[in-house]
C-alpha cells in the first residue's frame, strides 16, 4: 500500500499540485488521470521520488519516504518496479540482457539464478521465444511487455507505469492493460498507472484519481465513473463519444 497525504508541490510560481491525499491500495490497479498539464506526471514522479514533494507525505507501507535519507531511499527503490512511456529498453541489449539488467546491478544472485528468473518474466509476459532478439526486431507492444518484465524481475512491491499505452493500437493496448492487471492481482503489487487512455480506464480502473490543475477532483473505480455527477469529470470522460453513448444506454436502462 502507499499512501500520499496532503502533497504539494510548484515549480517557482506555477502551483502543480495542491493537498492531494490518496491511498492506492495493493492488489488494484490504481489509475491516476487527467488532462495533459493536470499534474499528474509530476505526480508520480513525486511519488517515485524523481521529485521532492513541498509538503507532505508519502508512505511505503507505513514507511515515510519524505523522511528518509539517499541510503534508505536506495534500498527502498529496489522495490519498485517502472514501466516508461517509451518503454526505456537499451537498444544495444538483447531482450534477455535488458531483462537481467536490474539483476545484475542489484542482486547478488548466481547466473543460473538471474537466468531462471528472466526465463520466469518472460513467460509471464508471453515472450518465450524473444530471448536473443534485439529491441529493435520487435514491435511496440513486444517492446512494452519486455518493459513489464524488466519491471517485475526484481519482485517488486510496487509497480509505476507511465503512459503504457501511449504510441499501441487499440487491440495491443488491451493486450498489455490485461497484462498489467493480471500481474498485479496476481503478485499482489502496489500498481500506479498514469494514463489518460480511457479505454484503460474503463477497463482495469479499480481505483481512479481524477486531478485537475492539480487538485484532486474525484475519486472512485470504473462503475462509478459512468455515473459521475462531476463536472470536470464528466467533460474529461465523455469527450469520447463512445463512453457518452454507454452511458446514456446504461442510464436509460434504469
Amino acid at each position: 500500500m502507499i499512501e500520499i497525504k496532503n502533497i504539494y508541490k510548484s515549480f517557482e510560481t506555477n502551483d502543480v499540485l495542491k493537498d492531494i491525499s490518496k491511498v492506492f491500495n495493493e492488489g488494484e490497479t490504481n489509475l491516476i488521470i487527467g488532462r495533459s498539464g493536470s499534474g499528474k506526471t509530476v505526480l508520480l514522479k513525486s511519488i517515485v521520488g524523481l521529485l521532492e514533494v513541498d509538503r507532505g507525505q508519502i508512505f511505503y507501507d507505513n514507511r515515510d519516504f519524505t523522511k528518509m535519507n539517499h541510503n534508505a531511499r536506495k534500498k527502498l527503490r529496489q522495490e519498485m518496479g517502472m514501466v516508461f512511456q517509451g518503454g526505456a529498453l537499451f537498444d544495444s541489449l538483447t531482450v534477455e540482457e535488458n531483462i537481467r539488467f536490474p539483476l545484475d546491478m542489484f542482486s547478488v544472485l548466481s547466473a543460473a539464478e538471474k537466468q531462471k528468473q528472466v526465463d520466469y518474466c518472460l513467460d509471464r509476459v508471453n515472450l518465450v521465444d524473444a530471448n536473443k532478439l534485439y529491441p529493435s526486431e520487435i514491435s511496440g507492444g513486444m517492446q512494452k511487455r519486455v518493459a513489464i518484465a524488466r519491471a517485475i524481475v526484481m519482485n517488486p512491491k510496487y509497480l509505476f507505469c507511465d503512459e503504457p499505452n501511449s504510441g499501441l493500437d487499440p487491440e495491443t493496448s488491451m493486450v498489455i492493460d490485461e497484462l498489467i492487471h493480471s500481474i498485479t492481482v496476481d503478485l499482489q503489487i502496489t500498481t500506479i498507472i498514469n494514463t489518460h487512455d480511457m479505454n484503460s480506464v474503463m477497463e482495469i480502473g479499480d481505483n481512479i484519481l481524477f486531478i485537475s490543475a492539480g487538485e484532486m477532483c474525484w475519486e472512485g473505480n470504473r462503475k462509478d465513473i459512468l455515473h459521475t455527477e462531476n463536472q470536470k469529470l464528466q467533460e474529461f470522460v465523455f469527450a469520447n463519444k463512445q463512453y457518452q453513448r454507454i452511458r446514456d444506454e446504461r442510464i436509460n436502462d434504469r
